[in-house]
């Protein structure tokens, strides 16, 4: 049976693009800077795939002779958020940006909402979601009201205790909000923030859920499932796509459980796309700056990587890459980073040491794949097949 196999560091960027200033994320290298404060990156398994060959990365050496393939990526689209990227990697190119609300979102948003759930709102302001349960977890806790936040990205988050309010209420908010989140103010994602915990030790939980605007056109997944093949979504994916093209959809809390996860669906018999993302790289150590956590983390995906590779068919193909950067040791802001993204690849039944050099976009991977799978293609990006069979 023939698979398609994207598994999606979250965040796992490997230097800034040209225009990143525009971004103010200009000397952000996700990678390159992590490995640098750490002394070096110990990622053999990577490695042998051609990391090396896609960026400077301490430790991580560049291989004449390499497993798979491998490809620097850059976005096409202008954005720099898990929505866009996931989409990119899908083929779908999106060519304006979503609305951002560094000052707060103002009445016609905020007013509504309010009426609607019948309470005020707390914060209404750009925020780290670390620091903005310092400062208002304990109020939220003991009114009910909802936490409200953005950040540099297109999301409007909402924060709530997940004992105190409960998990049915704080979804039930968001899918208020998503239905008011239109037009002018059609943010790329309405997010879910659970917290556990106490004043002084909040934590935020996996039970975060993600509200996406539908893709405007089909991907790479809907072409899969209209010609009778599975699609299966683990992680966040059926939120990123709004649950848009995909068969089965497989919750995870964290990046160890999602890699038993897409092993599990590896070791089954179906033809079509397994779809992971690990969003820990992002949401547990980028975010929060978590220099060694991040490295840690990546470290044990290198370990897990052999045991992927070896549960694949013969005709498996595997593409393990990135939506964007979020370099934990960036210093002018806690959000994602304008980045190029790291593709390693591996089949049995491929030329190996394929070093494909810079494409033009995310777009490529999807164009491969459906060319992979003789499907017509969606036209926003290369296939690059034919090099690498």
């Amino acid at each position: 049976m023939k698979r398609a196999i994207i598994i999606v560091l979250d965040s796992v960027g490997i230097g800034a693009m040209p225009d990143a200033a525009e971004f103010l994320d200009e000397g952000a290298n996700t990678l390159g800077n992590l490995a640098k404060a750490i002394g070096g990156l110990n990622l053999p398994n990577l490695e042998k795939l051609g990391l090396g060959n896609t960026g400077e990365i301490l430790g991580v050496k560049p291989q004449k002779k390499f497993n798979g393939f491998c490809a620097k990526m850059k976005e096409k689209s202008v954005n720099k958020d898990t929505t866009t990227g996931h989409w990119e990697i899908a083929g779908l190119y999106i060519d304006f940006k979503f609305p951002t609300f560094p000052d707060g979102f103002p009445d016609e948003i905020i007013k509504p909402f309010e009426e609607q759930i019948g309470l005020k709102v707390l914060g209404n302001k750009a925020a780290s979601g670390t620091e903005i349960l310092k400062e208002l977890g304990e109020e939220q806790q003991k009114t009910g009201r909802p936490i409200v936040y953005t950040s540099a990205d297109s999301v409007f988050q909402i924060a709530a205790h997940e004992e105190t309010t409960g998990l049915e209420t704080l979804y039930k908010w968001c899918e208020i909000a998503r239905k008011i989140l239109v037009g002018k103010y059609s943010v790329g994602r309405v997010i879910a923030r659970p917290f556990i915990g106490e004043p002084g030790n909040y934590q935020r939980t996996y039970n975060r859920k993600d509200y996406s605007v539908l893709p405007p056109s089909k991907t790479l997944l809907d072409i899969i499932k209209e010609n009778k093949k599975e699609v299966v979504a683990i992680g966040k994916i059926e939120d990123i796509f709004a649950g848009q093209g995909i068969t089965r959809s497989i919750h995870t809390e964290g990046n160890e459980d999602g890699i038993n996860k897409t092993i599990e669906q590896i070791k089954n018999k179906f033809e079509g796309l397994i779809f992971t993302n690990l969003v820990d790289y992002d949401m547990v150590y980028g975010h929060r700056r978590d220099v060694n956590g991040y490295a840690k983390a990546l470290k044990y995906f290198d370990g897990r990587l052999p045991e992927i590779i070896n549960n694949m068919n013969d005709d498996d193909i595997l593409f393990i890459t990135a939506d964007h950067g979020c370099d934990p040791t960036f210093t002018a802001h806690t959000d994602h980073t304008r980045e190029y993204v790291f593709l390693c690849g591996w089949s049995k039944n491929i030329r190996q040491g394929v070093n494909l050099g810079l494409r033009e976009s995310f777009a490529d991977t999807a164009e491969t794949i459906l060319d992979f799978f003789n499907l017509p293609k969606i036209g926003n990006g290369k296939s690059f097949k034919n090099l690498i069979q």
